[in-house]
């Protein structure tokens, strides 16, 4: 990229899915979703949060395909929905798993993290060893130190005018 070239800021993925999920509670109701939050009872009283802004910040979701709407009813109830994770929002894991780690680096108690995300195996042997976000490239090369990672135009890059 030319120095006098600078890439469009606003048109970033970054902008975008901050857009979505920026707001504290909007990632706090996608993890509380990841570990089985479904209704709308459960996500208020596990997050502590006003039913208006849960009511909001679920709109948010399922308007930006993170979340779905499934319509339930509980005998002798008025029909209700679940919220139910999309492709999107399953994705949104290991956004999550690199902001526990970045948490439990710099902001963790002193006694060391609130919780410890484990591998759950599927088969008889419980393997329950701690997991961790490994950058990669599609090289292979993994344990990339930061000054090793720079960012470049993609094909949908916009660049702004030489001023």
């Amino acid at each position: 990229m030319d120095r006098q070239q600078r890439i469009d800021p606003v048109n970033c993925s970054v902008a975008r899915a901050l857009a979505v999920v920026g707001e504290r509670w909007s990632l706090l109701i996608v993890r509380e979703a990841l570990d089985g939050a479904r209704r709308f009872g459960e996500f208020r009283s596990r997050l502590g949060i006003a039913s208006n802004l849960l009511t909001s910040r679920l709109n948010t979701l399922v308007a930006a395909g993170v979340l779905q709407r499934i319509p339930y009813q509980d005998p002798g109830d008025r029909q209700r929905f679940e919220y139910q994770l999309t492709e999107q929002g399953l994705d949104l894991r290991p956004t999550l798993v690199a902001l526990l780690e970045w948490g439990d680096k710099y902001l963790a108690d002193p006694q060391g993290p609130s919780v410890i995300v484990r591998h759950k195996s599927a088969g008889e042997e419980a393997c329950e060893q701690p997991v961790r976000l490994v950058l990669e490239c599609a090289a292979g090369h993994t344990r990339l130190p930061p000054e090793a990672v720079h960012r470049a135009p993609g094909p949908g890059a916009r660049f702004l005018e030489p001023s």
